[in-house]
């Protein structure tokens, strides 16, 4: 099984002139079932899909976002397999030096919240491509959540991101659904019943069950969490 296209090279040598999906890792490229990145595209793959990878790209410029070109159906985004500040510092909040997912364990390859610096990235050069995030740091920060890092509660990542879809946990079968519907030209944005997954939406695109589970605080089909306002002004009310 040869490795999958991180140049347009070897996407020359597939006979390939556009990726279906472009994946993008916050991890060194290694092709093993250990590592996120490694099964989820082999996933795409054996449903025919063609995947490429960009692993760690500079994102101080846009030219290694660039250079497979922009994908048929989107973007996938993950971290890595550990969240980026946690890669970066130790808990006394101090840098550290190496970093086990890079080449040679040398730190500095990926940027801190990676997730939300890749994504605003191909947002900004591939505008109309959608984004899906997942991984370690989207699934633990699809909520309002309590960052120690800037000792304060942050908002979704999906805000912050601003990806159109977030699939959390284990992400073989939602991202192989996902991938399905995109290809009989499925809008991302009407993605919104995948187990799985998370997503932005207004109060009113919500369907009436939600809307009404929403003004009763939750009942017993549908959980309610509490607003990133209320997480903000008691952090105990997220237990």
């Amino acid at each position: 099984m040869s490795f999958l296209p991180i140049s347009f090279e070897d996407m020359n040598e597939k006979g390939w002139d556009q990726l279906d999906f472009l994946y993008i890792s916050g991890d060194a490229y290694v092709d093993h079932p250990s590592f996120g990145h490694a099964i989820i595209t082999r996933v795409l793959e054996s449903e025919g899909f063609k995947v490429g990878i960009i692993a760690q790209p500079n994102w101080k410029n846009n030219e290694d976002f660039k250079k497979l070109g922009r994908p048929k159906y989107g973007v996938l985004i993950s971290s890595g397999v550990i969240d980026s500040m946690v890669n970066h510092y130790t808990a006394s909040k101090k840098k550290r030096s190496t970093d086990l997912y890079s080449p040679g364990g040398k730190a500095g390859y990926r940027p801190d919240r990676a997730v939300i610096v890749y994504a605003n990235k191909i947002k900004e050069i591939f505008k109309d491509t959608p984004v899906i995030i997942g991984g370690l740091e989207a699934s633990l920060r699809r909520f309002a959540h309590y960052d120690y890092w800037e000792d304060k509660v942050r908002r979704s990542i999906l805000v912050d991101s601003k990806a159109d879809l977030l699939i959390y946990g284990m992400g073989e079968k939602p991202i192989t659904e996902m991938a399905r519907l995109l290809k009989k030209d499925v809008p991302i944005h009407s993605i919104k019943n995948l187990r799985g997954t998370a997503y932005l939406a207004r109060y009113e695109e919500l369907p009436a069950e939600i809307r009404e589970a929403i003004d009763s605080n939750g009942n017993k089909k549908v959980a309610v969490l509490p607003s990133f306002e209320a997480v903000q002004e008691n952090k105990k009310s997220i237990c």
